[in-house]
């Protein structure tokens, strides 16, 4: 599994940067979407226009790919695929206005859920099908050098999740539960209880937890408590009403608690950890295979 998975993150990467509305994005989209399809997945996009943090407007480009579309039991599985357009947290100052590669915080969770639905596709799951959803605009909020000037009442993280959430609900979707996967692949990465996700999903941790720990990843799936996260997960939860969980990093006593590579340009590929990528992504395909 992690290494079709860390193949995948080299591939994301190799488009360059996912700024939205950018050429580079468009062809790893129609990548995603053909890599989805390959393995048996009904793929559709979901195209919207959103106001990001300095009042632009840019594309939204939401990919959802669909095991067993006919069975009546779902369970949602999400990434982002768009990556950061600055590396505002560099320590270099002169990198911050630079895009970051993303290989981590986008590329890692999109790769995890293709080789899910690779080995689905060998392997179908028994009366439960599968959403996997592809989020655009995560990571457009304001950046750390414009705080001063933008406007801070305005949500500016995590558009592309409130445009599906909204549509979810007007198109009656629903699901048994979700599982975001938010940078699952960085070197040292564990993975603690964040707080929206106990609050409103705190049976589906303990399932995913016990699970890593049954398989032998209790070491990347500790019992610790973490933050409380704004994240593609809240608009899951709040506006699609699915109890929906954030597998997402914790670490201490480093520059940010997502880890050394976060919104920095060092986010390449050499800087995942295939051991990480294989705990979170065969923990998530026994917590399906589960559901049977």
């Amino acid at each position: 599994m992690a290494d079709s998975a860390f193949r995948y993150i080299e591939n994301q990467c190799a488009f360059g940067p996912r700024v939205p509305g950018t050429k580079e994005a468009d062809a790893c989209a129609e990548w995603i979407k053909d890599r989805f399809a390959a393995y048996g997945c009904m793929v559709r996009e979901q195209k919207a226009q959103v106001t990001v943090w300095d009042g632009s407007v840019l594309p939204c480009r939401n990919i959802i790919a669909a095991t067993a579309p006919q069975a009546q039991r779902r369970i949602l599985l999400c990434a982002h695929w768009d990556t950061r357009p600055w590396a505002d947290n560099d320590t270099d100052e002169a990198n911050r206005r630079r895009p970051i590669a993303g290989a981590n915080d986008g590329a890692s969770g999109v790769a995890v859920m293709m080789e899910i639905a690779r080995q689905i596709q060998s392997r179908p799951l028994e009366g439960v099908g599968i959403d996997f959803v592809c989020f655009d605009v995560e990571d457009m909020g304001i950046p750390q050098w414009a705080e001063d000037d933008a406007d801070g009442d305005r949500d500016t993280w995590c558009l592309g999740s409130k445009v599906w959430a909204e549509q979810a609900v007007a198109d009656g979707y629903t699901a048994q539960y979700g599982i975001l996967l938010d940078m699952v692949g960085g070197r040292g990465a564990s993975f603690a209880r964040e707080q929206v996700s106990m609050y409103f999903a705190s049976h589906v941790v303990g399932k995913v937890w016990s699970t890593a720990s049954s398989l032998g990843y209790g070491q990347f799936f500790p019992g610790k408590e973490g933050g409380m996260l704004v994240d593609d997960h809240v608009n899951v939860n709040t506006l699609a009403r699915i109890p929906c969980i954030d597998i997402v990093p914790y670490y201490t006593g480093g520059p940010s608690s997502f880890g050394p590579t976060w919104h920095t340009v060092c986010d390449t590929p050499e800087n995942i950890d295939v051991n990480v990528l294989e705990a979170v992504g065969q923990t998530v395909l026994q917590v399906l295979y589960n559901e049977q």
